[in-house]
């Protein structure tokens, strides 16, 4: 495990995306607030890259700040639309309607 990150923080960060609700997306840099660490949007993508390793993750529901799908991930917008999420287009789901406030 790298330098800064820990089994302690990446469970509090996928019990974060584990409560985002179904139709609704939060952004990689919303959990990091959520967690305290309003800097580190990309140690969120990097622990959601191996999330599979501690079990089930509704991992499909976090992009980007601007909607932006995971690049490479082609089954992440077929997920998102069978919860009825909003799409701008191919890529971006529409962020202004389903983003998940708390």
């Amino acid at each position: 495990m790298s330098k800064g990150l820990n089994e302690k923080l990446i469970y509090e960060i996928l019990s974060v995306v584990e409560e985002i609700p179904i139709g609704k997306v939060a952004t990689y840099g919303q959990i990091a607030g959520l967690i305290g660490r309003e800097r580190n949007a990309r140690l969120v993508g990097r622990v959601l890259s191996m999330a599979e390793f501690y079990g089930s993750y509704p991992c499909h529901r976090v992009v980007n700040h601007a909607g932006r799908l995971t690049p490479g991930w082609s089954e992440q917008k077929d997920l998102l639309e069978a919860e009825n999420v909003p799409m701008k287009n191919q890529t971006h789901v529409d962020i202004k309607t389903c983003q998940w406030h708390i």
